[in-house]
């Protein structure tokens, strides 16, 4: 089980955008799974205020690319794919913390979606402690953000009242996701 071939190979499309060269592959217990070459991927869609604890790409890349594939081919179910997600980050050496906590934030982005009453436990289970032990962090990253936004916009404006820019004003990076 696991990926097959060698390295992970893409190409930028823009800041936040990438584009599969060549296949991923994956081998799984009863079925395999090919994403396609010019498949496009945004790594790992983590949130703004929490890429200082999980960045958007590291060894749960490639997990993060077969979800992706998973989620809009419709290749499998939504929680087959979060659960396919989970175990392959343990493969791919992910610690049990972060394992845990990005799959408690796939199934939030899918809304439990096809969740049983256990589902949802194991769920909570893993999200009330990881919200405790994040709350603090995010809310100081989120101030940040808006105080590093205001001073981008004061120096816009120096620009554009010295005629130094047509530019449009900033917008604010302070929103949950890039």
């Amino acid at each position: 089980m696991g990926f097959t071939g060698g390295a992970l190979v893409v190409e930028e499309i823009d800041a936040s955008s990438w584009r599969l060269r060549e296949p991923l592959e994956y081998r799984g217990r009863h079925e395999d799974f090919v994403v396609p070459a010019g498949f496009r991927t945004d790594f790992a869609s983590v949130p703004r205020v929490l890429i200082w604890l999980i960045p958007r790409y590291g060894a749960y890349t490639r997990a993060a690319i077969l979800h992706d594939y998973l989620r809009s081919a419709a290749v499998v179910s939504t929680p087959d794919a979060d659960g396919l997600f989970r175990r392959v980050l343990r493969e791919e050496g992910v610690s049990m913390p972060q394992r845990w906590m990005m799959w408690a934030a796939v199934r939030l982005g899918s809304r439990l979606k096809g969740a049983t009453a256990a589902d949802i436990a194991l769920f909570l289970l893993v999200a009330l402690p990881a919200s405790i032990f994040l709350v603090f962090p995010v809310a100081v990253v989120q101030l940040w953000l808006l105080l590093f936004w205001a001073v981008e916009a004061a120096f816009w404006a120096g620009g554009r009242l010295a005629g130094r820019t047509e530019a449009p004003i900033p917008r604010p990076r302070t929103r949950l996701s890039t």
